[in-house]
Formats: C-alpha cells, sequence, structure tokens
C-alpha cells in the first residue's frame, strides 16, 4: 500500500484537536485523540457510569464494557483476553509488576535494563534493587544510538533474571531488535520485559510474534485516553502472587478502573484498525525522510541518520540556541515541539546532552507534509 492510500484529510477530520493553526509535533509526549475517544467516553458517562457485579441496567453495561475492553487489548497486542490488564499508566503499572516479581527474587539477582530506555523502566528496576539488594546493570549503546548487543550477552549472567528493554527509544526514535533480544534473554533464562510506549502509534505490537514475558504501554501514545495496559505471559506470570484485593477479578488489577476511560481505549483501538497499520507506516516513513532530507546545515541531529531503524522521533539541536530557546521560538509559529530529556535520561547522559536534552518532534499518521515544510523553513529561519 502507498503513501496514496492514506487519506490525510480525511483522517484529520476525525479530530476536532486538528482544526487549530498549531501544527502538533508533540504526539511523542501524548497523540491527539480522535473524536469518536471522545464521544465513548462522553457516552459512557452519561449512560453507564456505574461499578460492577450489579444486577441493574447500568452496571450490566459496565460489565460488558469491561469484557468488550479486554478483547480490544487482545487484538491490539494479540495476546489472550485474560493476559492483558489495565492501570492507571505504563510507569505505575510497571512498579507494580516489578514489586510482584521482586516476590521471587534474592539479593543478588540481577537485572539489565538499557541505555535507551525512558526511565519507566529503569527506575523501577533500580527501586527494586533498593529494597532486595539486587544488581542493576546498563547495556551500552553506540554512538549512533543503536543497542551494543555485544555488551548485552557480555553482562548476562547466570544470575540475570531479567533483560528490560524498549521496542523504540522516545527520545531519537531508535528501534531496538526486539527479538534478537528476546531470544538472547531466554536462552540466559531470563524474562524479557519490553516496553511498548513509544513504539505504540508507529506499528503493529504483536506479543506473541516478539516471544516477551511481559510487556508495557500507553494508550495516550497511541490515539486514546490516559491510561496503562499491559501483558504478562499467562505460563509465566500465572505463578506470581500479586498485591490486590482477595475478591478483585483479576490478579494485576488493584481496584475500580475508570471505566469511561476503558470506553474510549475501545474507540481507539477501532480507530487505528480503521486506518491500519500498512497505511499509518507508510505516510509515517515518507514524513520523517522528507524532515531527514531538508534538516538545515545548523541543526544537529541525534541518532540514526536515515529512516531503516527508527521511527519518526527526532531528537536535535540548532547551533547557537538552547533546546527550550528553540522550543519557544517554534511555539510562536504555531509549532509545537518538546524540549529536555523526555525521561530518557541515560541517553541523554550518553549524548552528553544532560539535563538541558535537545528538542524533540515526533510525527504520527495525522501530521502532514505542509507541517513537516514549515518545521524545516521554521529551522533554516533559525
Amino acid at each position: 500500500m502507498s503513501i496514496a492510500a492514506l487519506d490525510v484529510d480525511a483522517v484529520r477530520a476525525r479530530f476536532s484537536a486538528l482544526r487549530g493553526p498549531t501544527a502538533l509535533f508533540d504526539a511523542p509526549g501524548g497523540t491527539q485523540v480522535p473524536d469518536s475517544v471522545i464521544d465513548a467516553i462522553a457516552a459512557y458517562l452519561r449512560e453507564s457510569n456505574a461499578n460492577l457485579g450489579g444486577a441493574f441496567g447500568s452496571s450490566r453495561r459496565s460489565d460488558a464494557l469491561l469484557t468488550q475492553a479486554r478483547l480490544a487489548a487482545a487484538s491490539f497486542l494479540r495476546c489472550e483476553p485474560g493476559e492483558a490488564f489495565f492501570g492507571a499508566n505504563m510507569t505505575t503499572l510497571n512498579f507494580m509488576l516489578t514489586r510482584t516479581l521482586g516476590r521471587t527474587l534474592r539479593a543478588g539477582d540481577e537485572i539489565l535494563v538499557t541505555r535507551l530506555d525512558h526511565d519507566g523502566n529503569v527506575a523501577p528496576w533500580l527501586e527494586l534493587a533498593h529494597d532486595l539488594e539486587l544488581v542493576v546493570r546498563f547495556v551500552e549503546i553506540h554512538d549512533d544510538t543503536t543497542l551494543d548487543h555485544d555488551d548485552l550477552e557480555r553482562k548476562l549472567s547466570d544470575r540475570t533474571r531479567v533483560v528490560a528493554f524498549p521496542l523504540a527509544s522516545n527520545a531519537v526514535g531508535t528501534l531496538t531488535d526486539a527479538r534478537r533480544i528476546v531470544d538472547v534473554a531466554h536462552e540466559a533464562g531470563a524474562l524479557a520485559w519490553a516496553d511498548a510506549v513509544h513504539y505504540g502509534p508507529h506499528g503493529p505490537t504483536d506479543v506473541a510474534e516478539l516471544g516477551v514475558d511481559v510487556l508495557v504501554c500507553s494508550p495516550y501514545k497511541f490515539f486514546g485516553p490516559h491510561l496503562g495496559l499491559a501483558f504478562a505471559r499467562a505460563d509465566v506470570a500465572g505463578p506470581w502472587r500479586t498485591y490486590k484485593v482477595r475478591p478483585s477479578d483479576h490478579p494485576f488489577e488493584t481496584g475500580t478502573l475508570a471505566h469511561e476511560l476503558l470506553a474510549g481505549f475501545v474507540a481507539c483501538v477501532e480507530y487505528v484498525e480503521s486506518i491500519g497499520w500498512t497505511a499509518i507506516q507508510s505516510h509515517e516513513r515518507a514524513l520523517g525522510q522528507q524532515f531527514l532530507d531538508g534538516l538545515p546545515d545548523t541543526v544537529t541531529l541525534y541518532g540514526q541518520p536515515a529512516m531503516e531503524g527508527r521511527v519518526p522521533t527526532f531528537a536535535f539541536n540548532v547551533d547557537g540556541r538552547t533546546p527550550r530557546a528553540v522550543a519557544e521560538r517554534l511555539a510562536e509559529k504555531e509549532l509545537a515541539v518538546w524540549d529536555g530529556d523526555y525521561y530518557a535520561v541515560e541517553v541523554m547522559e550518553r549524548l552528553g546532552l544532560g539535563t538541558k536534552g535537545a528538542v524533540r518532534a515526533g510525527f504520527v499518521h495525522y501530521n502532514t507534509a505542509a507541517e513537516v515544510d514549515r518545521l524545516l523553513e521554521a529551522l533554516d529561519a533559525l
């Protein structure tokens, strides 16, 4: 399917948030949501707002919504409905999951994380290590921000219990070779623990194909509401003793869920399915290449210089200006970008950028070629 298969104007017409003058390149921090998601949330609150398990109509409709949400999650992640579960956000879910796993760990056990990781897949392990006297080791990255697989293999040992890694870097857009990481982890007898938050809007997440044991992500990064979604493989997580109230239906859901957000989640999965990953990826690749081809000489790009091995998320700096100053000047021109380290502490330190970090612009399928041209022209003017 070619880029022509995606009618961007028709896509944008489904988003009230895209009707303003601002070109929104802020998707790495959270995408906009189509009107169908907003409508689904409002409809639930108007028509079905009740807790679960009652004999009356609104409660029964809430029961049915939860079932529908689990089926939508299973469809999105390609897993069994009981293996997917919801929470406040990815980081909260990850703290809960790591604490649960911690009941099986002993002092001296080792966890591997990577320099590419968002801190949501680093800090939970560091805090668990503090509590249980575990060892956390960092897998290094090359200068081009690709993962150093030789270093990964060197740092594996018979005490390694988990290899935690991202599918894509939220800072520089670099993709990892997930299947290769998973295979190496499993050969060492360790769990493969994936952060799919940043990859979520850019391509299909198939946990069976990836072979991961645990995966965490955030629907608000793929056109849904602020919510966390996770997968834990049944044969791995089944024996874990979880932290929950005794009558809870799902072992990893610790209390009443935000049902209205589940309604929005179902709508966002339906939205993505209506567009299709082939059209999304083709359009994003074209936008990313357009940006790379047009970067002025005064811009320093961090990460992969071509669209191979990355998603269209770009970290860069402009000669003579701080990231914040660039972001402010672009905001004056109705161009929304991020600045800072975006909780990617390790990669920013590795690149020598510290807490000031870099400017970050991210494209998703609702962005247009004309918007990318506006960004390039503004960077050239700087």
